[in-house]
């Protein structure tokens, strides 16, 4: 994302003001200053950890187990975010120094070099994000395509056990906390402020903050493979007791969960703050985009449930590394007390990872189908709905578990519930779809390939919410089968229909179709090729997370690793379409796709602060097909008139 303003460093300062203090290159913030901060940092920590027990009187002084948890998790990752310059202005504040106006130099994007350091327009963030999940992405389809090449046959041919429980569980913690979750942040630091009519984010240095987090994250979870004895192997559920007792990879882990989850709760009072406050003239709640809705929803989520995720994982690194006992049973430890926290957190997470999908297939099938949303209101409340009851049905993860029996009947009805408000959405859609004016564009195509496989995931979980089914299904195939047609049918399409959805307004570029279309077609046949004969594999008997298997499973397995890696393969053509698009794709117009909400009323890409003049919201954002609707007034009172 380009623009030609001109950059805001020569006009922010106010008269009188000091005039900026040179700085020599090694000072300056970015890479250069975090190549000897972050090390120093590391020392730092390293000689805090010797010092503390030289005094305590411990041997060996030089436990580099402690020095990698503190100096590597702790001190330099700090030092690295210090080094790139998230910090630099609160510093400048807080050490008591004359306040100097902001003279905007780190907020915009004008080169391609920008999109590299730390910046405060929420638009180079969100891209920011959406390039680093995407790495992220990448190697966690990497680390499948290892471990489906182990289960192609029956017996042991890459990989001894403990190397492939650790191909898994990094495999599904990448995704969830270093892909999905944050591209769907990446995608609403984008679009939010810009349908709110909102310059920025009300918080502009902690949304850089936010991101810059977010690969200290990822590098923890990589490097875990590092570690003496490999990298986690406990699931990205990380169960205790047995985490506990995993070598030192699994500390990696627990640290890396809490920088992701810094840099999700930081995004999301973020985002509650923005859409809260920062709303343009005559924007009501009941005129904001599902998309808003959505993520006024979601942040909710993680404000609530993330600190629990936080706690837990302390929780069971204080058991290993300090030898405490809160969830091992040798000292009084309560072990299924894990269970119960980690699931308060992570069903409502698997909500965070969906609610944001249907913010996009909202507005993606509204204005490829050129009709308002169908039930609008009921849309948002139900919105609400799963927000609430999110929070009442973490314990049907548990039947199997050894819980009372008096929770498990309320667990599955609360359970069942939830599939009311998705269903209002899932008929919302349709009834919308219904005798629209269709336009299978690929943004299309990958909506309606969410409907179908969300709707497919959503009912294998009323199975799997059902106490006797889930009690025979339980750990077997049958749950990967439902959690990927869930998280890879609802949120990795959704993800992809956004990306394509606002390529153009990113960029200024309109995508090859046809590739965008073969891209559709490749991931849509061959997730069904891999995912769904594991329903089949599940109900027969075969266990999940086990690297060797009955041979009467072999030719099924044959056919899920197939379709694994042409599903795997078919990324390198949405890689190829979006590298060469933005490089030299066709000029994009300020509104390609004709669509009402006020994004698309600004030139694409957008100005550095997203609007000449405050938009004054006039209507709903999806009155398709309604004469003389609009939904903003925009420079200087000309009506945005509704394209029908």
């Amino acid at each position: 994302m380009t623009s030609t303003t001109e950059p805001h460093s020569q006009h922010g300062l106010r008269p009188g003001d000091p005039p900026p203090r040179r700085r020599g290159i090694f000072m300056r913030p970015g890479y250069l200053r975090a190549s000897w901060v972050t090390p120093l940092f590391f020392l730092i920590g390293m000689y805090i950890v010797v010092a503390l027990r030289a005094l305590a009187g411990w041997d060996p002084v030089y436990d580099w187990e402690y020095i990698v948890l503190i100096a590597g998790m702790v001190t330099a990752p700090i030092g690295f975010l210090l080094g790139m310059g998230v910090f630099d202005y609160w510093l400048y504040w807080i050490s008591g120094r004359p306040t100097v106006a902001d003279d905007h130099a780190s907020h915009g994007a004008y080169s391609w070099k920008d999109y590299f350091k730390v910046n405060t327009d929420h638009k180079v963030i969100g891209i920011q994000y959406l390039v680093t999940t995407f790495f992220f992405f990448v190697a966690g389809g990497f680390l499948a395509m290892l471990f489906r090449a182990e289960l192609a046959e029956p017996g042991m041919q890459f990989f001894d056990t403990q190397t492939f429980n650790g191909l898994v569980s990094a495999h599904a913690t990448l995704m969830i906390f270093v892909f999905i979750i944050p591209a769907f942040a990446g995608l609403a630091n984008f679009a939010v402020p810009l349908m709110l009519g909102a310059p920025d984010m009300a918080f502009p240095r902690l949304n850089a903050l936010s991101f810059w987090m977010l690969p200290v994250a990822g590098a923890l979870f990589l490097a875990s493979f590092l570690a003496p004895g490999g990298a986690f192997a406990t699931g990205w559920t990380s169960y205790a007791p047995l985490a506990s007792e995993q070598p030192f990879g699994q500390v990696f882990f627990n640290m890396g969960v809490q920088w992701a989850g810094a840099s999700s709760i930081a995004t999301a009072l973020n985002f509650l703050v923005t859409i809260i406050t920062m709303r343009a003239p005559g924007m009501t709640f009941w005129r904001m985009p599902l998309l808003v809705w959505a993520n006024f929803t979601t942040s909710l989520l993680v404000v609530i449930a993330t600190p629990f995720i936080a706690g837990s994982q302390f929780f069971v690194m204080f058991d290993r590394v300090m030898h405490t006992s809160f969830f091992t049973p040798d000292n009084g430890g309560y072990v299924l007390g894990y269970q119960h926290i980690f699931w308060f957190y992570s069903h409502p997470a698997v909500y965070i990872m969906v609610l944001p999908g249907f913010g996009i297939i909202s507005e993606v099938i509204s204005v490829f189908s050129r009709k308002p949303i169908f039930g609008y209101r009921l849309m948002a409340v139900s919105l609400i709905g799963i927000l609430v009851l999110a929070f009442s049905v973490w314990a049907h993860h548990m039947f199997v578990a050894g819980m009372a029996d008096w929770l498990r009947i309320p667990m599955m009805i609360s359970t069942l519930l939830i599939a009311v408000p998705t269903g209002i959405k899932v008929f919302s859609w349709l009834a919308t779809l219904w005798e629209g004016k269709l336009h299978l564009s690929t943004p299309m195509l990958f909506a309606l390939g969410f409907i179908s496989t969300f709707v497919i995931g959503g009912l294998s979980g009323v199975y799997v919410a059902s106490v006797p089914i889930d009690i025979h299904a339980s750990d077997t195939y049958f749950v990967v089968a439902h959690i990927h047609y869930v998280l890879f049918g609802g949120s990795v399409f959704t993800i992809f229909a956004g990306l394509y959805y606002w390529f153009p307004k990113m960029t200024g570029r309109m995508f090859d179709e046809r590739l965008g279309k073969l891209h559709f077609w490749l991931t849509f046949v061959t997730f069904n090729l891999t995912f769904f004969p594991m329903h089949w594999l599940g109900l027969d008997g075969m266990p999940r997370r086990v690297a060797d298997y009955a041979g009467t499973y072999g030719a099924l397995n044959m056919v899920v690793s197939i379709g694994s890696f042409v599903l795997g393969a078919s990324v390198v053509i949405f890689a190829y379409n979006i590298v060469v698009s933005w490089a030299r794709g066709p000029v994009a117009e300020s509104n390609p796709w004709k669509a009402m909400t006020i994004e698309w009323q600004v030139s694409s890409p957008p100005p550095v602060f997203n609007f000449d003049e405050i938009p004054q919201v006039v209507g709903g954002p999806y009155e398709y097909g309604v004469p003389g609707a609009r939904h903003a007034v925009l420079r200087g009172g000309a009506l945005q008139e509704a394209h029908a």
